[in-house]
């Protein structure tokens, strides 16, 4: 029998995704009701301007006092869409402590304070949801804390930024550059007015923050990850990495040690073939894969951002929030028993692309080998080209001692074996320190093989 004394609902933001959200709850309050066993009421909707028409939402729901609607006792459940850390955290914990369960999308506080707010909602008998936080309307977090749970994963590897892959995708497809893609990303709607929190990797290291936490069972905070964006990421690699059976993408990846004492967490653009099903992820969509050892591996699809599919993933942490509050019972907290340190991204080992400058005259690829053999990395193949004088044209040469002389400056690409990132490191400054080497042109990590 359905309960006719509706749950009420404050909605914390009325944005793109927030707008969504009380669209879907007004349009379709039955079913979400009959999915519930109780009506869902819009009880409260916060927001910075009130004078702004907002489409479908009774104007006698808008308040700009967030802290006095998330006090007033009556409220079941408070959805957090306004991001960022404060006013945020105090929003949720308050929220907690009047009698309400928390369903947030703010991948930036779950990522830096999310220990905290777990605990919050242990405290007061509250839920704590947010699948939205991460790869939009995907349902990965849910997987992971309960379809998974039973598992061990050892591995999570993904793109969880749509804005990053399409500029990645056109830089791939069309020969563009960085700041053309980027250009028509922002044109799209796809890169904000102010694009660093995707390109620099803070978005997806947030997202790699949370998504390591929950599989491997520990606390691992946003500052742990290793992060690099993708505004280095050249032409000249999107073609080299082509020329390897390649593309690039910027990853986040989640892995635990060999010997299971340790996870280590990064971001970072890097060539993955073309056969592996991450290769052809295009646009703004997401895919993650999960490696874990009695499912074996597993890879999750779709769109992951934009306030359609992020609202879906909002509503459905809402239905099952609300079935917990019906049952008067609480779901899943937080799993971090393991405590297992996070590794340097040091100790990280895989595969390089290192592209370098080189003096065109004999000898040079010697020198370079005899580097990486002193650092104790490992050659799988060598690339030495050559540039005419004022064509912009690469010459391949042959390999060798040197190779012989075209006119113009000369490039080596040098593909390692796996090695350590501080063996890599440790190779690459030895290398700039060469009179023949004139500059180390880029270095990406090769992955996914």
């Amino acid at each position: 029998m359905m309960r006719t004394r509706p749950l009420k609902v404050a909605l914390l933001g009325c944005g793109v995704v927030g707008s969504e959200v009380a669209r879907i709850m007004t349009t379709h309050a039955d079913d979400l009701a009959a999915r519930i066993g109780a009506p869902v009421e819009l009880a409260g909707v916060a927001v910075r301007r009130p004078s702004k028409v907002r489409e479908g939402i009774d104007p006698a729901l808008i308040t700009t006092d967030a802290t006095a609607l998330v006090k007033r006792g009556d409220i079941d459940v408070v959805i957090e869409v306004i991001g960022g850390i404060e006013p945020a955290r105090a929003l949720i914990t308050t929220a907690f402590e009047h009698g309400a369960s928390v369903v947030s999308a703010n991948k930036a506080l779950l990522a830096e304070d999310g220990a905290a707010l777990h605990a919050a909602a242990e405290q007061h008998g509250r839920d704590l949801y947010y699948e939205a936080a991460v790869a939009g309307a995907i349902p990965l977090v849910r997987p992971l804390r309960e379809s998974l749970a039973g598992d061990k994963v050892n591995r999570v590897l993904g793109i969880v930024n749509g804005t990053t892959n399409f500029i990645l995708d056109k830089m791939d497809t069309s020969g563009a550059g960085y700041s053309e893609a980027l250009d028509e990303a922002t044109a799209l709607g796809y890169a904000e007015a102010d694009p660093t929190a995707d390109v620099e990797g803070f978005d997806a290291a947030a997202k790699a923050a949370i998504l390591a936490g929950i599989a491997f069972h520990t606390r691992v905070r946003i500052g742990d990850v290793h992060r690099e964006g993708i505004t280095e990421v050249t032409a000249a690699d999107i073609a080299s990495a082509r020329r390897m059976g390649c593309t690039v993408k910027l990853l986040a990846i989640c892995e635990r040690a060999a010997d299971g004492q340790s996870v280590t967490a990064r971001v970072h653009p890097a060539m993955i073939p073309l056969s592996h099903p991450l290769a052809s992820v295009r646009e703004a969509y997401n895919a993650v894969f999960v490696e874990a050892e009695a499912a074996g591996q597993l890879m999750f699809y779709g769109p992951g951002a934009g306030g359609s599919p992020t609202a879906s993933a909002v509503l459905g942490d809402l239905v099952a929030v609300c079935r917990n509050k019906l049952n008067e019972a609480t779901g899943p907290g937080e799993s971090a028993y393991t405590r297992l340190p996070v590794s340097p991204m040091g100790d990280v080992v895989t595969r390089y692309h290192i592209s370098l400058d080189v003096a065109d005259k004999p000898g040079v690829l010697a020198q370079v080998a005899t580097v990486f053999a002193e650092k104790g990395v490992s050659i799988d193949t060598v690339r030495q080209q050559g540039r005419n004088p004022g064509s912009g044209d690469e010459v391949a040469i042959e390999q060798g001692g040197g190779g012989r002389r075209v006119g113009g400056e000369a490039s080596l690409v040098v593909v390692t074996h796996r090695a350590s990132d501080a063996a890599l490191s440790a190779t690459v400054e030895a290398l700039r320190k060469l009179d023949t080497v004139r500059g180390v042109a880029s270095i990406m990590r090769v992955e996914g093989e």
